[in-house]
């Protein structure tokens, strides 16, 4: 007997019926950048159709995401270099941009929810995501900064904390520190297999978080391994997080898969700036179709086990969905 699978796929009727990957826009966390001042809305030349926003404008650009069924964002804030310092001291400003965004979206959209990074390098007068001294990132010293940053972001309202720092220890650190001022309710998301990659680009150039010297190499992961990443994803998990984040996707599918079939946790995954970058690269040049590949990619990171993808394309695949 012959066995003949094409038969599952002879009509579009039946090739939806036996699909076994969908994603919609409940899957998608969408990352927004934040700028001071008012009436602002200024396109990034590295992501095109994505903006910088002033909080009177970010709260336009929530109401048209919500109106797609998007209830989850990822705010980053681009911090004057003024007042940046060797110690983010803006981090914990409550007044300062992040924490008033934050206050504004969840004032105007309570029914939302914010995923807020923790990390010194938007606010840091080095770049790095840890306090730098002689050269060295000081890892014990940086917790004290993140704990008081997750806690000035869970005051303001947001609803989960995403440390993506890659410090060891920071975990337990903030769920500690968190729970002891009363926020037990507010989640962690950890970046737990955050690598160092050459595909950040175009998102630290939004934010102007570069680092000033070095590279990030002895605090985020060597790209070449994945077993490292199971052992990141225990001490996540014990020290309390709620959420585990592979970071990049396209190139890590197999780490996404690997901490998908080892951990209960939900799994993240963020579909960075340099993948997005890269289609609408190539689509501006008619060397692909931006609707199916980007269709293809977000299907391939669901496929690969994220059960969360925070991506630049959230707001474009929703709009893509309304069309089919």
């Amino acid at each position: 007997m012959i066995r003949r699978p094409r038969r599952n796929r002879q009509t579009e009727a039946i090739r939806n019926m036996v699909q076994e990957t969908t994603v919609g826009v409940h899957d998608f966390i969408f990352p927004l950048f934040l700028i001071e001042g008012e009436n602002k809305k200024i396109e990034i030349s590295s992501m095109p159709g994505i903006f910088r926003y002033t909080i009177d404008q970010v709260l336009e650009e929530v109401q048209a995401c919500v109106d797609l069924g998007i209830k989850v964002f990822a705010p980053f804030p681009s911090i004057s270099e003024d007042i940046k310092d060797k110690y983010a001291t803006e981090s914990q400003n409550p007044e300062g941009l992040f924490p008033s965004a934050i206050r504004a979206i969840k004032q105007n959209f309570p029914e939302v929810a914010l995923v807020t990074d923790v990390a010194m390098d938007p606010y840091s007068s080095d770049g790095h995501d840890g306090i730098v001294e002689n050269g060295e990132i000081i890892n014990d010293e940086t917790l004290e900064v993140l704990g008081k940053m997750a806690l000035t972001q869970a005051q303001a309202g947001a609803d989960i904390v995403a440390p993506s720092d890659m410090m060891d220890g920071r975990i337990g650190h903030i769920r500690k520190v968190l729970d002891e001022n009363g926020f037990q309710k507010v989640a962690i998301m950890a970046y737990t297999a955050k690598y160092a990659s050459a595909f950040y680009g175009p998102f630290r150039d939004a934010l102007g978080s570069a680092p000033k010297s070095g590279d990030k190499k002895t605090y985020q992961m060597n790209y070449a391994n994945s077993r490292e990443a199971l052992i990141e994803a225990e001490l996540d998990t014990l020290e309390g997080a709620d959420y585990l984040m592979v970071k990049p996707a396209l190139a890590y599918l197999d780490v996404i898969k690997l901490l998908r079939d080892n951990s209960n946790l939900p799994i993240a995954a963020y579909n960075i700036s340099g993948e997005y970058a890269m289609v609408k690269a190539a689509a501006q040049n008619g060397w692909l179709d931006n609707d199916k590949a980007m269709a293809e990619i977000l299907t391939g990171i669901k496929r690969a086990g994220a059960d969360v993808i925070l991506t630049y394309f959230a707001k474009e695949y929703a709009q893509y969905l309304k069309k089919q």
